[in-house]
């Protein structure tokens, strides 16, 4: 049950997993605590195992498709309530 993300929007991360992957080509483990809850990326790839690319502030890194969101959809409540 893996979202899918088109390559360069948006996404939320919505909860935090027990750490965190870098997207080098050697990737490291690193804390989760890198990243934070309601911090915003942009995807850069899919990776194998639900896995995706994303550009955050502080770097890039490998996250599970169920920890993030897409941040487009607000847009479609707000045309819901017109």
């Amino acid at each position: 049950m893996s979202q899918e993300f088109p390559i360069g929007s948006k996404v939320r991360v919505i909860a935090l997993p027990p750490y965190v992957k870098t997207a080098d080509p050697m990737p490291m483990l690193r804390p989760p605590d890198i990243i934070t809850i309601g911090e915003e990326g942009i995807v850069l790839d899919r990776r194998p195992g639900g896995y995706w690319g994303v550009r955050f502030t502080r770097g890039a890194f490998l996250i599970d498709s169920q920890y993030i969101e897409s941040t487009e959809h607000p847009l479609q409540s707000q045309s819901d309530s017109e």
